[in-house]
């Protein structure tokens, strides 16, 4: 037999614990719960008395003359019968409308949670993650809670509390036959379906997973269409995702197999149950002790308990399944961000945006150091360029500036000011940077741009657009500011996207500006003309460029080299030039390749 790919641990636990974590949700309608409540109780004293006055309809029905028992007919029990049975069923559907509102508040706030928690995560996890799979966990996870909600208050307990009642009132009017076979066959099918659920949990595990790496895969194909074109690997990927979906079939095969076997034991207890039961009513009726209408009454006890009993079954099968879902969903809450703000953090206070690196080290890991012992500063107003090979840590310090890290060693102060007392909040509001590779929302170009300050107004967007010398192209397009710039902006070139990037800092308007490799990827004359507007957005600010081109930054006020996640050195472009060290042959070597 082929062996499953995905792992299960088959006694792991279910963490019962969350339903004490839904009760705030709960106490959040008090009101509405308490009818709902109400509804329940009145829509359950209904359901047991219908039985006895059914009784009472067959007992009186049950003469020797026709013509007689047409007179001795109750009307008034039908009436009443069919009043209690239209009672009880829209006494359900008023408790279910009731509480609808309850569980969707729920999920409203869980899903919102959630959302909230992964933006506080830091970058590591985002590096790390799979979107599609952690989609399906969000997705299964919320739609498992409103299930909890709605299954354990108005459907577990109820349940067990009908089968007291009818357990109690056969115990009292039949004797105490009928009521030990009545328990002994729930405590049968409560202790078969605890036992068949717990073991086929991990077949319903093993689904979501199969469920969520096929997700994964397709939606990191998609993504990378472009990629999958370029090497001509539709067949590959193809492939790769069939055997994500035959894993998927399988598990599902097992997970199915698996309720067959559940279902058919379920059905025997109650089957037997129900013989027996109608076996010594009818002996009872056969001597004499009985009427028919005991005997009606009795079935339909039977039948009455048994629903609801399949029905627990039902959800207990459900509420385990849920639970195996919603464990995904309260593992990443339980995630604590490497990166938060200090108990006693204040808001960064601007004066004149002076940067400082003072002994900063940093490493991803601790046998493989990134930066050692960087010392440098950024004067107000100034333009600091940071150039190296790649892989000399020159992003990173975008990064720590950032705060998607904290330094190893050292600090990082913005006028004297630690950023790791201030609040991460205020920290980027300060800042602004155009990154190497824009990344725009599959929204409106104008809507991409408003997202640097959405409460920013239509006329100071245009201004900004118009600002970063974008409004020519935006002119040029058909649907205006209206255009759809595509998933991750793909239907703009990379320098429609740094223009967009460019728009987006001069709007949110910081005192402190990064440049991230922003022309690295443009040609000659679209870097040119998106080096004048940085010059542009740059003036007044003060400003740390990270550069790959060096003919990109020959203006700048300071220049530092970087070797090895060290400063190796520092200066003016001629005085760089004129010491003749590491600076002098890069630009040596990208003027020789500029020639070529």
């Amino acid at each position: 037999m082929r062996r499953s790919k995905f792992p299960i641990d088959e006694d792991q636990q279910v963490n019962w614990s969350v339903f004490w974590q839904l009760l705030p949700y709960l106490r959040e309608f008090k009101s509405r719960v308490l009818l709902a409540l109400l509804c329940l109780v009145g829509a359950k004293l209904a359901s047991v008395g219908m039985p006895f006055v059914l009784k009472h309809v067959v007992d009186d029905l049950n003469v020797s003359t026709p013509e007689v028992a047409l007179v001795a007919v109750p009307i008034a029990l039908i009436v009443a019968y069919g009043l209690l049975r239209l009672f009880s069923v829209l006494a359900g559907e008023i408790r279910d409308t009731l509480f609808g509102r309850v569980t969707e508040r729920a999920m409203r706030r869980l899903g919102l949670k959630v959302f909230e928690h992964l933006h506080r995560l830091d970058l590591d996890f985002h590096l790390n993650r799979q979107t599609g799979g952690l989609s399906r966990d969000i997705e299964r996870g919320t739609t498992g809670i409103g299930f909890l909600m709605r299954f354990m208050v108005f459907n577990i307990v109820p349940t067990l509390l009908e089968i007291s009642l009818v357990a109690g009132l056969l115990l009292h009017n039949y004797g105490v036959g009928f009521a030990v076979v009545i328990m002994l066959s729930v405590f049968a099918y409560v202790w078969f379906s605890v036992k068949a659920t717990h073991w086929r949990t991990r077949y319903v595990r093993e689904v979501n997973l199969a469920d969520s790496s096929t997700n994964s895969r397709a939606i990191d194909s998609l993504l990378n269409y472009e990629t999958v074109k370029y090497f001509n690997n539709e067949d590959y990927e193809a492939k790769r995702y069939d055997q994500d979906l035959a894993d998927w079939e399988q598990a599902r095969r097992k997970n199915r197999l698996s309720l067959f076997v559940l279902n058919g034991g379920q059905a025997f207890v109650i089957a037997a149950a129900m013989t027996a039961m109608m076996w010594m009513a009818a002996n009872q009726v056969a001597a004499g002790k009985m009427t028919l209408g005991d005997f009606v009454l009795i079935n339909a006890f039977t039948m009455q308990v048994f629903m609801p009993l399949n029905f627990l079954g039902f959800v207990y099968r459900e509420i385990r399944g849920a639970l195996a879902n919603i464990e995904n969903l309260f593992k990443l809450l339980d995630k604590v961000p490497a990166i938060s703000d200090a108990n006693n953090s204040t808001s960064l206070h601007i004066s004149k945006g002076k940067i400082e690196f003072k002994d900063v080290s940093f490493h991803y890991r601790h046998d493989r150091p990134i930066l050692r012992g960087v010392n440098f500063n950024v004067e107000p107003g100034q333009r600091v360029a940071v150039v190296g090979e790649s892989g000399a840590g020159k992003s990173t310090l975008v990064k720590l500036l950032f705060r998607f890290y904290d330094v190893s060693d050292g600090g990082i102060f913005i006028d004297g000011q630690d950023i790791r007392k201030v609040s991460q909040s205020s920290l980027r509001k300060a800042i602004g940077i155009v990154p190497q590779d824009t990344v725009l929302f599959n929204d409106t170009l104008y809507e991409n741009v408003h997202y640097a300050r959405p409460d920013a107004s239509e006329e100071e967007v245009k201004q900004a657009i118009r600002l970063a010398h974008l409004e020519h192209f935006v002119e040029s397009l058909p649907d205006g500011y209206q255009t759809m710039v595509g998933e991750r902006g793909l239907k703009l070139s990379g320098g429609e996207k740094q223009r967009v990037a460019i728009a987006r800092v001069i709007l949110k308007r910081p005192p402190i500006l990064l440049f991230d490799e922003a022309t690295s990827s443009l040609d000659s004359q679209s870097e040119g003309a998106i080096l004048a507007a940085l010059r542009e957005v740059a003036q007044g600010h003060t400003s740390l460029v990270i550069a790959h081109r060096l003919s990109t930054i020959v203006d700048a006020d300071n220049i530092l080299v970087m070797h090895q996640g060290r400063i190796v050195e520092q200066g003016q472009h001629s005085e760089l030039l004129a010491d003749n060290g590491y600076y002098a042959r890069l630009w040596q070597h990208q003027q020789q390749e500029a020639n070529e």
